[in-house]
């Protein structure tokens, strides 16, 4: 960036390109120390922590999103003067990365990491975090998002590890942490356990197998239906309802299996649905949870015929070895020969699957490590109940209490070589388990040195747990953690409430005391332009680099907010994102226009100028928008925080004010022109502060020409000291964010000056509607229904004359006798007519617009008809049922528009 640049005397390029802009500006940025957060004693911090992105590959639009809306709060609170940590850092995030190493081993024709070894697999892993670290940290600076990267945090830095062990030490010591032997997910494909909300559920068609089961006496038999054929292998019971009439006489007879010809008993137990199939229910404890329970209950063998890969084990008899699907074909295809195959029957039922790779999960048996979750979950669901956090939208509160109050003890163990390594240590000499945040040298029971380490390592999200205060130094009483902490916010997606935000939070309350943050923000995801999820799969999938690389960082970042509220989903739509690009245009192009009017212009005093009408009104209007922005921001409504700002700059200063002073301007002579040109410097310069938080680069480039510029914040010198400079440079992002000015609220001029743009945009409705060019002078009355509608009107006789393309304007009151031949438009305070009658052909225009109507009523009624059909209905995607509605409701307006211009235009016949 050159001198001339910094001291804002160089103009605007003809053209805003943003690759020009984005990489200097955020590197100018860092030079600067701007965002390098300063503990500064007796002054409210702000501090929020990053979602740590996976290092398992590169970030997409939802990080881009999420980082977007974490910034926009970070800009605006470090604009109001608070010392703010935006403190970002990555995830090791240890079954996901695993996977991606693994694959990228096998498609590089390598060895497996068995083949490998531990440590060499896990030098690999390494290598693979530095590869994509450097293109996470890369992708968010092109975001332009405003982190302290001083305090950069990996989960698995050597300080974050300390505090993991501490953790685990701590729960295990007060027995909140525990060693059992249950079911337990697994997935064949990962070959680890998983917890609860790491299983999705998956509709899937499949089939009910209905299989006859003879009682041992040979006097009858019962049938059983099952959604699995493959695991009757490991049946040790058959079980029925003890109130069920239809069984109480079988209650402790005996059956001979079908497929193993081992004998199994009838049991009763409560747990079975008599209303459920056949109300008899098969029992195989160690392949079903709720099986493994009653297994529990009555005494019952536990034999293991599916193993760890999915494959059948040797206690599956003649089926030991084959796969868990080709033994369900085996067994289907040997009831039907035998002829204990009753029926099949189509099912639809939820199947669980690995969430990181998909693969249909199996309940094992397996040896885990647990924490137990109900002492941990009661106060961190009171902390959201009392109101010390709350949770953005409110809605989501009653999902999290619910998942609070039914949880399971969570199963924290991992069969992967990639992160923490559970710290315990089994003595091979007295069997002693030794738990220890150091590793040690011998048991601490017996003294002896031969022990070795748990294989397994501990769950991503036990790590990720800790994030608001493991990276602020926790365990160790650090100056950050005793400024920083608690945080104030978490910006999240809703997808990961239980995986994340309950983990911190009860992670918090156990270890701090205290509660992580006030307020959680969940926002929902960035699905297509059909509103499907983004996949590999569908290759429906956008690289926000790309979107950077053809658009700028500040139209991705624009189009992001706008139009989104907390809780949902938003689409990305290529139009939108053009749409940003093109609002950055026009304020690129406003500010040059307003830049090369500044030339002679020398601040002065108020009283020294003559502000009119239109100064006194955007003057006005700007404090509306920026009492809006500030209110909505406090909300946590960026879209229409956004929208407010687009709104202001696109319509209010751009199309209406600069077109409104213009004339003053170009007439050196015109007394009020130097009043323009101060209320120009100052909205502008007032308005890209506002701006600065949503599209930091464009802001700051045009601010830095500014001849006006605002003072830096009082933190400021305090972050320039930090960052090792004797001042700071000036920067946008360290002045104050614009509140309602003194002197600017002025209702008077801003309800004057609507009645006058009201009327302005009857005259161009009217001639848009009739088809008038903008060469073609129209004549206009203007009636006004009041005195002070009246001198209103003349004071903007100027603007309605310059605005509105008038050959000739009469302003008068109200009269009986009306125009004839006239268009008609009806305001508050004022009624205008536009003669058209020798301007068109009355007759073809009547004509034209009938043959409009006609062709939308068609329209209309056809789409109303498929909205009225209960096939289309149940049969069409629900993105599609909205589309269609929401061009049903675009017809409808339009059909009302063209009645209303027809009856019209019958007036004039």
């Amino acid at each position: 960036m050159s001198e001339e640049q910094k001291l804002g005397t160089a103009e605007l390029p003809p053209r805003y390109d943003p690759k020009q802009v984005e990489d200097e500006y955020y590197q100018y940025w860092m030079d600067g120390g701007f965002y390098h957060a300063p503990v500064i004693e007796g002054r409210q911090p702000y501090t929020i922590v990053i979602p740590p992105p996976n290092v398992t590959g590169t970030l997409h639009l939802g990080h881009a999103l999420n980082n977007t809306m974490i910034d926009i709060l970070i800009r605006w609170k470090r604009m109001q003067g608070h010392p703010t940590l935006y403190l970002p850092g990555t995830d090791h995030a240890g079954l996901a990365t695993q996977i991606r190493v693994e694959e990228d081993l096998r498609k590089s024709g390598g060895p497996t990491r068995h083949e490998l070894g531990r440590e060499a697999f896990v030098a690999k892993v390494w290598d693979w975090k530095e590869r994509y670290h450097a293109t996470i940290t890369s992708q968010l600076r092109k975001l332009g998002v405003s982190v302290d990267w001083d305090r950069e945090a990996f989960t698995m830095d050597e300080r974050l590890s300390r505090a993991v062990r501490a953790f685990f030490v701590q729960l295990y010591k007060k027995g909140l942490i525990y060693q059992g032997t249950r079911i337990t997910h697994w997935c064949p494909k990962d070959q680890t356990a998983l917890s609860d909300i790491e299983v999705d559920y998956e509709e899937r068609d499949g089939h009910m197998w209905h299989f006859r089961y003879p009682l041992a006496d040979g006097t009858g038999d019962i049938v059983i239906a099952t959604t699995r054929p493959e695991t009757m292998l490991g049946d040790t019971a058959v079980a029925v309802n003890p109130e069920d009439e239809r069984y109480k006489h079988l209650v402790g007879k005996m059956l001979r299996h079908p497929a193993t010809g081992r004998e199994i008993p009838i049991i009763a137990d409560s747990y079975v649905d008599k209303e459920f199939g056949t109300g008899c229910v098969k029992i195989t404890p160690f392949h079903d949870p709720n099986d493994f329970e009653i297994g529990l209950r009555h005494n019952l063998e536990m034999p293991q015929v599916i193993g760890p890969r999915g494959e059948m084990t040797e206690a599956a008899g003649k089926y030991a070895g084959l796969d868990r699907y080709e033994c369900r074909k085996r067994i289907v295809a040997d009831a039907e020969a035998e002829g204990w195959l009753v029926k099949v029957e189509d099912h639809k039922h939820a199947v669980g699957c690995c969430a990181r790779c998909g693969t249909v999960i199996e309940p094992l048996i397996s040896r885990q490590w647990y924490v137990k979750m109900k002492p941990l979950a009661e106060p961190a669901a009171k902390a959201v109940e009392s109101g010390q956090i709350k949770i953005v939208p409110e809605r989501f509160t009653k999902v999290y209490l619910h998942w609070m109050e039914n949880i399971q003890d969570w199963c924290i163990s991992r069969q992967i070589w990639w992160g923490h390594r559970i710290p315990v240590w089994y003595c091979d000499d007295c069997g002693h388990l030794t738990v220890a945040e150091t590793d040690p040298t011998q048991c601490e029971k017996c003294g002896l040195a031969n022990i070795r380490q748990d294989e397994d390592a501990l769950d991503t999200w036990f790590s990720s747990a800790l994030w608001p205060f493991s990276t602020l130094g926790w365990p160790d009483e650090t100056r950050d953690l005793g400024y920083f902490f608690p945080t104030d916010v978490l910006v999240t997606g809703y997808d990961i409430l239980f995986f994340w935000v309950a983990r911190m939070i009860f992670s918090s309350l156990e270890l701090t005391g205290k509660i992580p943050f006030h307020t959680v923000v969940l926002h929902g995801l960035v699905r297509d332009a059909q509103g499907r999820k983004m996949s590999k799969s569908l290759g429906n999938g956008v690289d926000p680099i790309d979107v950077i690389n053809q658009y700028g960082t500040d139209a991705l970042r624009f189009m992001l907010v706008t139009g989104s509220s907390p809780g949902n989903d938003i689409r990305f739509q290529t139009e939108r994102v053009e749409n940003a690009r093109n609002f950055a245009n026009k304020l690129w192009n406003a500010s040059r226009f307003v830049l090369m009017n500044l030339a002679d212009w020398e601040p002065a005093e108020d009283a020294d100028l003559q502000y009119d009408l239109a100064d006194r009104w955007i003057r006005h209007r700007f404090n509306e928008a920026a009492r809006a922005v500030n209110a909505l921001l406090a909300e946590y409504q960026y879209g229409e925080a956004a929208r407010t700002i687009y709104d202001f700059i696109w319509s209010e200063f751009c199309d209406w004010y600069i077109e409104l002073v213009k004339p003053r301007l170009y007439n050196q002579e015109d007394p009020t022109r130097a009043a323009a040109q101060e209320t120009l410097a100052l909205v502008l310069e007032a308005t890209l502060r506002l701006l600065h938080p949503f599209m930091p680069y464009i802001t700051e480039a045009i601010w830095q020409r500014l001849p006006a510029q605002s003072q830096p914040v009082e933190i400021a010198p305090e972050i320039a000291r930090q960052a090792g400079r004797s001042e700071l440079p000036p920067s946008i992002s360290v002045t104050g964010y614009p509140t309602p000015l003194g002197g600017w609220d002025d209702a008077e001029a801003a309800g004057r000056m609507g009645l006058i743009i009201d009327t302005i945009r009857a005259l161009r409705s009217i001639r848009a509607e009739f088809r008038l060019g903008e060469h073609t002078k129209i004549n206009a009355i203007v009636m006004a229904t009041s005195d002070q509608a009246l001198s209103v009107l003349e004071e903007g006789r100027a603007f309605i004359e310059s605005l509105g393309k008038t050959a000739e304007l009469t302003i008068q009151p109200v009269a009986d006798a009306k125009p004839q031949n006239a268009a008609t438009a009806v305001l508050a305070g004022a009624e205008v007519y536009v003669p058209v009658g020798g301007l068109i052909d009355v007759d073809k225009e009547i004509e034209r617009i009938s043959k409009e109507l006609k062709t939308t009523e068609a329209d209309l009624t056809k789409l109303l008809g498929k909205l009225a059909n209960e096939g289309f209905l149940a049969k069409a995607r629900p993105e599609v049922i909205a589309k269609t509605r929401e061009e049903a409701a675009a017809l409808a307006e339009k059909k009302g528009a063209l009645e209303a211009r027809l009856e019209m235009l019958r007036k004039l016949q």
